[in-house]
Protein backbone atom coordinates (compact mmCIF):
# COMPACT_ATOMS: atom_id res chain seq x y z
CA UNK A 1 0.00 0.00 0.00
CA UNK A 2 0.85 3.64 -0.19
CA UNK A 3 2.07 4.63 2.82
CA UNK A 4 4.44 6.84 3.69
CA UNK A 5 6.14 7.99 7.05
CA UNK A 6 4.98 11.79 6.67
CA UNK A 7 6.61 13.24 9.74
CA UNK A 8 9.55 12.34 12.05
CA UNK A 9 9.39 10.56 15.14
CA UNK A 10 8.32 12.50 18.58
CA UNK A 11 8.54 12.06 21.96
CA UNK A 12 5.77 11.20 24.13
CA UNK A 13 5.55 14.67 26.05
CA UNK A 14 5.92 16.69 22.82
CA UNK A 15 2.81 19.66 22.77
CA UNK A 16 -0.17 20.55 20.51
CA UNK A 17 2.03 23.01 18.80
CA UNK A 18 4.91 20.37 17.90
CA UNK A 19 2.35 17.90 17.09
CA UNK A 20 0.12 20.14 15.27
CA UNK A 21 2.07 22.98 13.33
CA UNK A 22 1.62 21.98 9.33
CA UNK A 23 -2.16 23.04 9.80
CA UNK A 24 -1.80 24.93 5.97
CA UNK A 25 0.01 21.24 4.78
CA UNK A 26 -2.81 19.37 6.03
CA UNK A 27 -5.52 21.33 4.19
CA UNK A 28 -3.76 20.56 0.87
CA UNK A 29 -4.89 17.07 1.32
CA UNK A 30 -8.40 18.11 0.44
CA UNK A 31 -9.25 16.25 -2.58
CA UNK A 32 -5.72 13.65 -2.23
CA UNK A 33 -8.24 10.97 -0.37
CA UNK A 34 -5.35 11.02 1.99
CA UNK A 35 -5.36 11.09 5.87
CA UNK A 36 -2.34 11.11 8.37
CA UNK A 37 -2.98 8.89 11.03
CA UNK A 38 -1.27 9.11 14.77
CA UNK A 39 0.47 5.53 15.65
CA UNK A 40 0.34 4.30 19.33
CA UNK A 41 0.54 1.37 21.24
CA UNK A 42 -1.10 -0.45 24.27
CA UNK A 43 1.66 -2.33 25.64
CA UNK A 44 1.16 -5.37 23.31
CA UNK A 45 2.22 -6.54 19.57
CA UNK A 46 -0.98 -4.78 18.34
CA UNK A 47 -0.33 -1.41 16.69
CA UNK A 48 -3.76 1.06 16.45
CA UNK A 49 -4.61 4.75 15.06
CA UNK A 50 -6.27 7.44 15.66
CA UNK A 51 -6.72 10.79 13.09
CA UNK A 52 -4.24 13.13 13.28
CA UNK A 53 -6.91 15.38 13.46
CA UNK A 54 -8.78 14.72 16.20
CA UNK A 55 -5.56 14.78 18.52
CA UNK A 56 -4.94 18.66 20.16
CA UNK A 57 -2.05 17.12 22.37
CA UNK A 58 0.67 14.20 23.21
CA UNK A 59 1.97 14.16 26.88
CA UNK A 60 3.16 12.27 29.74
CA UNK A 61 -0.12 11.01 31.70
CA UNK A 62 -0.61 13.04 34.86
CA UNK A 63 -2.11 12.77 38.03
CA UNK A 64 -5.23 11.14 37.51
CA UNK A 65 -8.18 12.17 40.49
CA UNK A 66 -10.59 9.70 40.75
CA UNK A 67 -14.10 10.14 41.13
CA UNK A 68 -17.38 7.98 42.45
CA UNK A 69 -19.18 6.18 39.57
CA UNK A 70 -16.83 6.72 36.98
CA UNK A 71 -17.82 4.67 33.88
CA UNK A 72 -15.83 1.34 32.67
CA UNK A 73 -12.35 1.88 31.87
CA UNK A 74 -12.65 5.46 32.77
CA UNK A 75 -9.38 6.03 35.25
CA UNK A 76 -10.83 9.64 36.68
CA UNK A 77 -10.25 13.06 35.12
CA UNK A 78 -7.33 15.73 35.20
CA UNK A 79 -6.96 19.25 34.69
CA UNK A 80 -5.70 20.55 31.52
CA UNK A 81 -5.10 23.92 30.58
CA UNK A 82 -8.48 25.04 32.17
CA UNK A 83 -10.13 22.27 31.33
CA UNK A 84 -11.37 19.56 33.55
CA UNK A 85 -11.45 16.36 31.35
CA UNK A 86 -12.12 12.52 31.54
CA UNK A 87 -9.10 9.75 31.02
CA UNK A 88 -9.76 6.68 29.32
CA UNK A 89 -7.32 3.93 29.81
CA UNK A 90 -7.19 2.29 26.34
CA UNK A 91 -6.01 -1.22 27.43
CA UNK A 92 -8.42 -1.66 30.38
CA UNK A 93 -11.53 -0.19 28.08
CA UNK A 94 -10.34 -2.58 25.41
CA UNK A 95 -10.34 -5.34 27.26
CA UNK A 96 -6.85 -6.10 27.63
CA UNK A 97 -5.89 -8.86 30.09
CA UNK A 98 -3.87 -7.48 32.68
CA UNK A 99 -3.42 -4.36 31.56
CA UNK A 100 -1.56 -2.23 33.68
CA UNK A 101 -2.59 1.53 34.57
CA UNK A 102 1.45 1.93 35.32
CA UNK A 103 2.41 1.00 31.80
CA UNK A 104 0.18 3.04 29.99
CA UNK A 105 2.79 6.11 30.80
CA UNK A 106 1.63 8.63 27.41
CA UNK A 107 -1.62 10.86 27.20
CA UNK A 108 -3.24 11.68 23.81
CA UNK A 109 -5.81 14.25 24.27
CA UNK A 110 -8.53 13.87 21.57
CA UNK A 111 -10.92 16.60 20.59
CA UNK A 112 -14.14 15.23 18.98
CA UNK A 113 -17.20 17.21 18.34
CA UNK A 114 -16.67 19.54 20.84
CA UNK A 115 -15.65 17.13 23.50
CA UNK A 116 -12.29 17.06 24.70
CA UNK A 117 -10.96 13.59 26.15
CA UNK A 118 -7.47 12.38 27.13
CA UNK A 119 -6.78 8.55 25.85
CA UNK A 120 -3.97 6.77 28.26
CA UNK A 121 -1.77 4.48 26.13
CA UNK A 122 1.35 2.57 26.61
CA UNK A 123 3.30 4.98 24.00
CA UNK A 124 3.16 7.09 20.28
CA UNK A 125 5.06 6.11 17.36
CA UNK A 126 5.02 8.28 14.93
CA UNK A 127 2.67 9.82 12.02
CA UNK A 128 1.89 8.31 8.52
CA UNK A 129 0.14 9.38 5.61
CA UNK A 130 -2.13 6.71 3.96
CA UNK A 131 -4.69 6.69 1.14
CA UNK A 132 -8.14 6.05 2.22
CA UNK A 133 -8.81 3.83 -0.75
CA UNK A 134 -6.36 1.13 1.36
CA UNK A 135 -7.98 1.37 4.32
CA UNK A 136 -10.59 -1.31 4.77
CA UNK A 137 -13.90 -1.23 7.14
CA UNK A 138 -14.32 -3.30 9.69
CA UNK A 139 -18.08 -4.10 9.04
CA UNK A 140 -18.74 -7.78 9.04
CA UNK A 141 -15.48 -9.13 10.86
CA UNK A 142 -15.97 -10.96 14.08
CA UNK A 143 -14.20 -9.47 16.97
CA UNK A 144 -15.03 -8.39 20.37
CA UNK A 145 -13.95 -5.14 19.97
CA UNK A 146 -14.74 -4.70 16.43
CA UNK A 147 -17.42 -2.36 17.13
CA UNK A 148 -14.65 0.37 18.43
CA UNK A 149 -12.59 -0.48 15.33
CA UNK A 150 -13.85 1.97 12.66
CA UNK A 151 -11.19 0.42 10.00
CA UNK A 152 -7.58 -1.47 9.46
CA UNK A 153 -5.03 -0.55 7.14
CA UNK A 154 -1.69 -1.74 6.67
CA UNK A 155 1.86 -0.73 7.09
CA UNK A 156 4.77 -0.90 4.37
CA UNK A 157 6.42 -4.17 6.33
CA UNK A 158 2.88 -5.62 6.68
CA UNK A 159 1.77 -4.23 10.38
CA UNK A 160 -1.65 -4.26 10.12
CA UNK A 161 -3.24 -1.22 12.17
CA UNK A 162 -6.49 -0.82 13.93
CA UNK A 163 -8.29 2.42 13.48
CA UNK A 164 -10.41 3.43 16.49
CA UNK A 165 -13.65 4.89 16.22
CA UNK A 166 -13.53 7.27 18.81
CA UNK A 167 -17.79 8.05 18.22
CA UNK A 168 -18.53 4.22 18.96
CA UNK A 169 -16.02 4.38 22.10
CA UNK A 170 -17.29 7.65 23.44
CA UNK A 171 -20.91 6.14 23.37
CA UNK A 172 -19.75 3.11 24.40
CA UNK A 173 -18.35 5.33 27.72
CA UNK A 174 -20.36 7.66 28.20
CA UNK A 175 -23.85 7.14 26.85
CA UNK A 176 -25.58 8.45 23.47
CA UNK A 177 -26.65 11.88 23.19
CA UNK A 178 -30.35 12.09 23.08
CA UNK A 179 -31.91 13.71 19.66
CA UNK A 180 -34.57 16.47 21.53
CA UNK A 181 -37.64 18.22 20.27
CA UNK A 182 -37.27 18.65 15.91
CA UNK A 183 -39.54 20.41 14.53
CA UNK A 184 -41.02 18.58 11.42
CA UNK A 185 -40.64 19.83 7.94
CA UNK A 186 -43.66 20.93 6.06
CA UNK A 187 -44.13 18.17 3.25
CA UNK A 188 -41.21 16.68 4.70
CA UNK A 189 -42.21 13.04 2.78
CA UNK A 190 -41.59 15.15 -0.58
CA UNK A 191 -37.91 15.93 0.52
CA UNK A 192 -34.84 13.52 0.69
CA UNK A 193 -31.58 13.81 1.85
CA UNK A 194 -28.78 11.00 1.07
CA UNK A 195 -26.47 10.89 4.02
CA UNK A 196 -23.08 8.66 4.50
CA UNK A 197 -21.26 7.56 7.87
CA UNK A 198 -19.07 4.94 8.29
CA UNK A 199 -20.01 4.86 11.86
CA UNK A 200 -22.96 3.25 13.09
CA UNK A 201 -23.71 5.45 15.96
CA UNK A 202 -23.64 8.56 13.58
CA UNK A 203 -25.95 6.86 11.36
CA UNK A 204 -27.98 5.89 14.30
CA UNK A 205 -28.34 9.65 15.19
CA UNK A 206 -28.73 11.23 11.47
CA UNK A 207 -31.60 8.68 10.86
CA UNK A 208 -32.90 9.95 14.25
CA UNK A 209 -33.13 13.48 13.66
CA UNK A 210 -34.12 12.50 10.12
CA UNK A 211 -36.99 10.77 11.18
CA UNK A 212 -38.15 13.73 13.55
CA UNK A 213 -37.99 15.92 10.61
CA UNK A 214 -39.87 13.62 8.88
CA UNK A 215 -37.90 14.15 5.60
CA UNK A 216 -37.16 10.08 3.70
CA UNK A 217 -33.64 9.38 3.37
CA UNK A 218 -30.55 7.26 1.38
CA UNK A 219 -27.68 5.82 3.41
CA UNK A 220 -24.58 4.62 2.47
CA UNK A 221 -21.72 3.02 4.90
CA UNK A 222 -18.10 4.77 3.08
CA UNK A 223 -17.41 7.34 0.66
CA UNK A 224 -17.09 4.84 -2.34
CA UNK A 225 -20.31 3.32 -2.04
CA UNK A 226 -22.15 6.66 -1.64
CA UNK A 227 -20.47 7.70 -4.76
CA UNK A 228 -21.67 4.55 -7.06
CA UNK A 229 -25.54 5.01 -5.64
CA UNK A 230 -25.20 8.61 -6.09
CA UNK A 231 -23.94 8.22 -9.91
CA UNK A 232 -26.73 5.09 -10.40
CA UNK A 233 -29.31 7.37 -8.69
CA UNK A 234 -28.31 9.87 -11.65
CA UNK A 235 -27.97 8.10 -14.41
CA UNK A 236 -31.64 6.80 -13.77
CA UNK A 237 -32.92 10.23 -12.98
CA UNK A 238 -30.73 11.51 -16.58
CA UNK A 239 -32.33 8.58 -18.72
CA UNK A 240 -35.97 9.57 -17.64
CA UNK A 241 -35.25 13.54 -18.87
CA UNK A 242 -35.58 14.48 -15.00
CA UNK A 243 -33.41 16.29 -12.49
CA UNK A 244 -31.55 14.62 -9.54
CA UNK A 245 -32.32 17.84 -7.56
CA UNK A 246 -35.51 17.05 -7.52
CA UNK A 247 -35.15 13.57 -6.08
CA UNK A 248 -32.58 14.49 -3.15
CA UNK A 249 -32.62 17.45 -1.89
CA UNK A 250 -28.93 17.38 0.47
CA UNK A 251 -25.79 15.21 0.67
CA UNK A 252 -25.41 14.71 3.98
CA UNK A 253 -20.82 13.53 3.81
CA UNK A 254 -18.74 12.44 6.84
CA UNK A 255 -14.88 13.62 6.38
CA UNK A 256 -12.89 10.74 7.67
CA UNK A 257 -14.25 7.39 5.40
CA UNK A 258 -12.68 4.09 4.41
CA UNK A 259 -11.90 4.03 1.08
CA UNK A 260 -13.25 7.32 -0.30
CA UNK A 261 -13.18 9.98 2.50
CA UNK A 262 -15.96 12.91 2.42
CA UNK A 263 -13.69 15.51 0.17
CA UNK A 264 -13.24 13.63 -2.42
CA UNK A 265 -16.73 12.66 -2.75
CA UNK A 266 -17.46 16.26 -2.53
CA UNK A 267 -15.35 17.11 -4.96
CA UNK A 268 -16.61 14.55 -7.18
CA UNK A 269 -20.42 15.94 -6.52
CA UNK A 270 -19.01 18.99 -7.30
CA UNK A 271 -17.61 18.48 -10.18
CA UNK A 272 -20.81 16.80 -11.92
CA UNK A 273 -23.01 18.99 -13.94
CA UNK A 274 -25.94 16.34 -12.52
CA UNK A 275 -25.48 17.48 -9.06
CA UNK A 276 -25.89 21.04 -9.48
CA UNK A 277 -28.04 22.41 -6.81
CA UNK A 278 -27.53 19.85 -4.03
CA UNK A 279 -25.65 21.17 -1.42
CA UNK A 280 -22.91 19.04 0.34
CA UNK A 281 -22.91 19.45 4.13
CA UNK A 282 -20.30 17.54 6.18
CA UNK A 283 -20.93 16.25 9.20
CA UNK A 284 -18.24 15.60 11.50
CA UNK A 285 -16.67 15.30 14.84
CA UNK A 286 -13.45 17.01 13.38
CA UNK A 287 -14.17 20.43 14.38
CA UNK A 288 -11.02 22.33 13.94
CA UNK A 289 -10.26 25.80 11.60
CA UNK A 290 -8.16 23.30 9.36
CA UNK A 291 -11.08 20.62 8.65
CA UNK A 292 -13.45 23.14 7.63
CA UNK A 293 -10.99 24.99 5.63
CA UNK A 294 -10.17 21.24 4.31
CA UNK A 295 -14.19 20.98 3.32
CA UNK A 296 -14.47 25.17 1.54
CA UNK A 297 -11.50 24.13 -0.57
CA UNK A 298 -13.35 21.23 -2.16
CA UNK A 299 -16.85 22.56 -2.21
CA UNK A 300 -18.65 21.54 1.30
CA UNK A 301 -21.33 24.31 1.33
CA UNK A 302 -22.56 23.76 5.14
CA UNK A 303 -20.68 22.15 7.58
CA UNK A 304 -22.00 21.07 11.53
CA UNK A 305 -20.51 19.04 14.10
CA UNK A 306 -22.05 15.31 14.89
CA UNK A 307 -24.07 14.57 17.75
CA UNK A 308 -25.76 17.98 17.41
CA UNK A 309 -28.75 16.87 16.59
CA UNK A 310 -30.51 20.35 17.02
CA UNK A 311 -27.51 21.64 15.16
CA UNK A 312 -27.85 19.59 12.29
CA UNK A 313 -31.93 19.49 12.01
CA UNK A 314 -31.75 23.52 11.83
CA UNK A 315 -28.96 22.94 9.33
CA UNK A 316 -31.06 20.96 7.19
CA UNK A 317 -34.30 22.62 7.52
CA UNK A 318 -34.00 25.36 5.35
CA UNK A 319 -32.53 23.28 2.81
CA UNK A 320 -35.49 20.99 2.76
CA UNK A 321 -38.66 23.64 2.28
Amino acid sequence: MNAEMAYPQFSANAGSDSLLDRVDARTNLAGSNKMEILLFSLGSQELFGINVFKVKEVCRAMKITRTPNMPHGVDGIVSLRGHIIPVLNLARFLGFDGADAAEQRTMMVAEYSRHILGFLVHHVEHIIRVDWDKVRATEGMLSNNVNLITALTELPDGKLVSILDVEQILATAFGEDVVGQVERVENGHERCVFFVDDSGVARKKISEVLDKLGVKSIQAHNGMEAWDRLKVLADGVQSMGGELHDQIQVVLVDAEMPEMDGYVLTQNIKSDRRFDGIPVVMHSSLSSDANRAMGKRVGVDYYVPKFDGGALAETLRPLLV
